[in-house]
């Protein structure tokens, strides 16, 4: 488990750009470091978040070598943008609730995640909108992280998804990336 000084180090190494440190900062100040990846699927846990980033920019970091080789079209810092910031739209999310649970025969209060949404702009719209505050992203970079969730986050009949994978192979890699890390890396509880 990477903490939030492993996870602040990573990304001062890799993520150089002028105003990173302002999109950190604000990261700090907001709860990425504290908020749960979802509210009950993968990672629903505190931290859980920046746990999951990280374990998306490693298996883009590896998907792009197992693709590409030494002939990789993206920097470091391209494959650390995406991986790590792609879920930035999940930053003051989530909220923490009670609700009653039975529990041998007892109703106890336990805590969980719900959605708070503040910012209704969809998902990778979202994080990209938020990255664009503080940082430049390439259109390259723009696109993989708008179209992370793939047909997840589209309507019947929209071929963006397609279009986007077709035309920025990082799109398609991070959307790997995210389901590798969600289904094999991170508990489900």
């Amino acid at each position: 488990m990477i903490s939030k000084e492993e996870f602040i180090a990573l990304y001062q190494q890799k993520i150089t750009r002028r105003g990173a440190d302002r999109l950190l900062e604000w990261m700090e100040k907001a709860d990425f470091f504290t908020a749960p990846a979802s509210t009950r699927y993968h990672l629903a846990c505190a931290g859980g978040l920046m746990q999951h980033s990280v374990h998306v920019y490693q298996r883009l970091e590896k998907l792009c070598t197992s693709e590409f080789g030494d002939q990789c079209p993206y920097s470091e810092e391209t494959i650390a943008v995406a991986g790590l910031l792609h879920d930035l739209c999940k930053v003051n999310f989530y909220r923490e609730d009670t609700r009653n649970v039975k529990e041998n025969g007892v109703w106890v209060q336990k805590p969980y995640y719900t959605v708070d949404e503040q910012i209704p702009y969809g998902h990778g719209e979202k994080s990209v909108f938020i990255i664009e505050r503080f940082v430049r992203l390439s259109l390259e970079e723009a696109i993989a992280i708008r179209f992370h969730m793939g047909g997840f986050d589209s309507k019947p009949g929209d071929n963006s998804v397609s279009a986007a994978f077709e035309k920025v192979p990082l799109a398609l890699l991070l959307h790997l990336a995210d389901l590798q890390a969600s289904y094999l890396d991170e508990s489900r509880e």
